[in-house]
């Protein structure tokens, strides 16, 4: 239309307004997808004096399968002053004293059981080792990665425990009653299998894995094929038992592991490296396997 001025406008907004009835309610369930708590809405402010107190704000994703709601993350404020210096510290505190449905794993609180494994600041850890940085105004908490979730925190570790049962992670013998290399008692009794000091050194740094799935979770190989490849944590034990000098299964093992998803998925990333809250090096023991693997086929 040849309109100029206010009534070229009033046209134009006349125009306008069936299409903002029917963008109004996606816009809305788009919302209401993302929605926070009203602790979620309080207004980010620096550890600093906030009326006396030093408040930090940690955001937690929140998820609960018997509510009907979608994801979200909620916002609880912490008194530092009041608090211990770790995120699992922080958890507790917001249980005991915010919100007792919040839900996560936890058990040793000394980094061993490796239950308290979630994603703390974008960094797979434990939330007991995790030390709670008083330079940020908040803290994200989500659970471990690409992984199914049971509930909040807690991820689903069901396929990841089932990869390893699958390495049979246990001393095997192919002579029950053989006495080679084993300590006999007077009567006859095998009492144990015997190792040497330099053999024993050999297992450093994989007998320390506490199965917490940190690494596995931060690999994308992983992610994309956590069904079929075995991932950083459950390989680092499958090695920690072809590199014991006590287990005479060697060659099964490596046959099991020879094959293009189970072991070779893996693309030297290293991810689980950087952020193994042991310090272990699950990267160096899968390259090891597939040298393993190359001089058993070559043999």
């Amino acid at each position: 239309r040849n309109q100029r001025g206010p009534d070229k406008m009033a046209w134009l907004v006349r125009l306008a307004a069936p299409l903002r009835t029917a963008v109004r309610p996606i816009l809305a369930s788009t919302a209401r997808g993302f929605r926070t708590t009203s602790v979620a809405s309080l207004k980010l402010q620096p550890e600093a004096n906030v009326e006396g107190k030093r408040i930090k704000y940690f955001q937690i994703y929140r998820w609960d399968p018997e509510a009907s709601s979608k994801p979200y993350v909620a916002t609880y404020p912490i008194d530092m002053a009041d608090c211990g210096p770790m995120v699992l510290d922080a958890l507790l505190k917001i249980k005991n004293e915010q919100d007792t449905t919040l839900t996560f794993r936890r058990s040793c609180r000394e980094g061993i059981c490796g239950s308290c494994a979630m994603n703390i600041d974008g960094v797979n850890t434990l939330a007991c080792l995790a030390r709670i940085d008083p330079k940020t105004p908040k803290c994200q908490i989500y659970p471990l990665p690409h992984m199914y979730v049971v509930k909040d925190l807690v991820p689903d570790m069901t396929n990841f425990y089932a990869q390893y049962k699958t390495i049979e992670p246990w001393l095997q013998v192919e002579d029950e009653a053989s006495t080679k290399n084993k300590a006999v008692e007077a009567d006859g009794t095998v009492k144990e299998n015997l190792q040497n000091k330099k053999d024993r050194e050999v297992l450093d740094g994989m007998y320390e894995c506490i199965l917490c799935a940190c690494c596995s979770t931060s690999c994308p190989s992983y992610w994309w094929n956590s069904e079929a490849y075995l991932g950083p944590a459950v390989l680092m034990q499958a090695y920690r038992w072809i590199a014991d000098s006590r287990d005479e299964s060697k060659a099964k093992r490596i046959e099991f592991l020879d094959d293009s998803m189970k072991l070779y998925r893996c693309h030297t990333i290293m991810n689980c490296t950087k952020t193994c809250p042991k310090g272990l090096n699950p990267g160096l023991a899968i390259a090891r396997i597939k040298q393993v693997v190359f001089s058993h086929n070559m043999s």
